[in-house]
């Protein structure tokens, strides 16, 4: 298949484009040309500015593509600037579970629906994401219902190679013994591995599903449980004060995400637990290597 990628130069993006070209599909990806890439002669690329629909329409104008997964919309003008630029079969959109309010134990696809609400054509700057990550999918709803599209939706992706360190400040707060304020510590929450988000995505190329699709690794850890297994593992104490640094998922309430539809599908997702305390050392591994890097 002729596939078009905007991003994935980066995190679960590689891995996607890896398994495409292990795959068999032709590729062709489409950035600003800022971030290098390790993908050689197994990948073709253009240069734009996803952003701007004039530059869309240069680079993509009287190109044929049987699929796109565009890693970098945003908003819902994301969304209208492909759809009036681009000449495809598919279009697979890169959603986040941030779309659904609230999210609960066992969301489901449909507590977000996307025909309803009020539409409002944004740019990424004009509203939180949460917001203009509605705003896009209300796009695709409301307004290209005609179109062939999957929204896939995932909570929070984690791996060795996440850039956001989201995971790593509570083992730097831990080893460091440096005050950390955590308002949910007991909300068990749903997270995704890098690698399998980039394969679930290459995995739909080919697959006759339309609309929108959770994925998620099976479930839940909790923040208490990040702390413990940090504490037996290190040998030293949290500490937590409301004084302290804000940490990464703070507000988020208990939940966990349904992939019934996806499984449905054929795809397997991963036990949480037996990869993320694993992860979890890793970062323990490498915050001691930082430590005595310092220290020499």
């Amino acid at each position: 298949m002729r596939i078009l990628v905007l991003g994935g130069t980066r995190f679960f993006g590689i891995h996607m484009v890896n398994d495409l070209i292990s795959g068999g599909h032709e590729v062709t990806i489409a950035t600003r040309g800022i971030t290098p890439d390790d993908f050689g002669d197994s990948v073709s690329r253009i240069c734009l500015d996803r952003t701007d629909g004039e530059s869309l329409k240069a680079m993509l104008s009287g190109v044929h593509y049987d699929v796109i997964i565009d890693k970098i919309a945003y908003c819902s003008n994301d969304i209208r600037k492909i759809m009036e630029s681009a000449d495809f079969d598919k279009y697979i959109y890169m959603s986040s579970t941030a779309v659904y309010d609230p999210l609960h134990v066992n969301t489901v696809e449909e507590d977000f629906d996307g025909t309803k609400g009020d539409l409002i054509w944004c740019d990424r700057p004009d509203y939180p994401y949460d917001i203009v990550k509605r705003q896009a999918e209300y796009a695709l709803w409301q307004k290209y219902p005609d179109k062939d599209w999957i929204a896939v939706r995932y909570p929070f992706v984690i791996g060795r190679d996440d850039y956001t360190k989201r995971l790593y400040f509570y083992v730097e707060h831990v080893l460091n013994q440096i005050p950390m304020k955590v308002d949910n510590i007991g909300s068990h929450m749903s997270f995704i591995r890098s690698d399998e988000a980039g394969r679930f995505i290459s995995f739909l190329v080919d697959k006759d599903v339309r609309g929108a699709l959770n994925g998620s690794s099976s479930g839940t850890i909790s923040i208490r449980e990040l702390i413990d297994h940090l504490e037996e593992v290190t040998g030293i104490k949290a500490i937590l004060s409301d004084a302290g640094d804000p940490a990464p998922y703070n507000g988020m309430p208990e939940y966990s995400i349904n992939t019934d539809k996806a499984r449905s599908l054929g795809f397997s997702f991963t036990n949480l637990n037996d990869w993320f305390y694993e992860l979890v050392d890793l970062y323990i591994d490498a915050a001691h290597e930082k430590m005595l890097g310092l220290c020499e």
